[in-house]
């Protein structure tokens, strides 16, 4: 189904003009129309209900059929690859049709960093490493997670290393993940796996991902 920009076909937005025009006082098909900011057109809004429920009730199948059933390599691959891409455990869940709780154990046992809001300014300076991720060397082209910038990063290089000992901490360049290639691919620099910024990091700053490098 194609979806215009400023129409609202998101599934809690469908899903509440569906509970009001099954409701005990059920507004017109042109005021749901209306509410999912599409053109009246009631063909078209009977066919965007229809799909509506029927993903529903595939993914309600789906994930009755998944109950019980251990974990599997994709699950677990799929799941670091989304989390560390800032999707939440409530989407990682429904694409997979698995449970929230089913992904947060996922997260939680690996020990994968959490990509934050770009606006949740607070987070992102009070966020913390799982233990997993914590570690005080890193080697050059080692990707990592640099916890503030809340990107993964490649290492350059170290910093000064004779002064290691009296900072208390080693210092690296790095250049963070910003983007990929097939987000560059209609800029001026298709030819790049990758694009970000360059910062020197501090190693507390920076997570190590050595224990997820199977499932990146």
């Amino acid at each position: 189904m194609r979806i215009k920009k400023h129409e609202n076909l998101s599934e809690a937005n469908i899903s509440k003009v569906i509970s009001l025009l099954e409701g005990e006082k059920p507004i017109t098909k042109k005021e749901a129309c209306g509410i999912l900011n599409i053109a009246y057109n009631t063909t078209r809004l009977n066919k965007i209900i229809t799909e509506h429920k029927e993903t529903m009730d595939f993914r309600a199948r789906r994930k009755s059929q998944n109950k019980g059933k251990g974990t599997n390599k994709q699950e677990i691959k799929s799941t670091v690859q989304m989390y560390l891409d800032g999707f939440n455990m409530s989407d990682i869940a429904k694409s997979l049709y698995r449970s929230p709780a089913f992904i947060k154990g996922i997260v939680e046992r690996l020990g994968v960093p959490q990509k934050l809001s770009m606006t949740d300014y607070e987070g992102r300076r009070n966020a913390i490493l799982p233990d997993q991720c914590v570690a005080e060397e890193f080697e050059p082209k080692e990707k990592v997670w640099a916890i503030r910038q809340n990107y993964p990063a490649i290492v350059d290089r170290e910093l000064k290393p004779e002064l290691a000992k009296e900072r208390g901490f080693r210092v690296y360049l790095v250049c963070t993940v910003e983007c990929t290639q097939d987000d560059l691919k209609d800029t001026y620099f298709p030819h790049l796996p990758w694009a970000g910024k360059q910062y020197c990091l501090a190693s507390y700053e920076m997570g190590s991902l050595k224990h997820l490098q199977q499932y990146l």
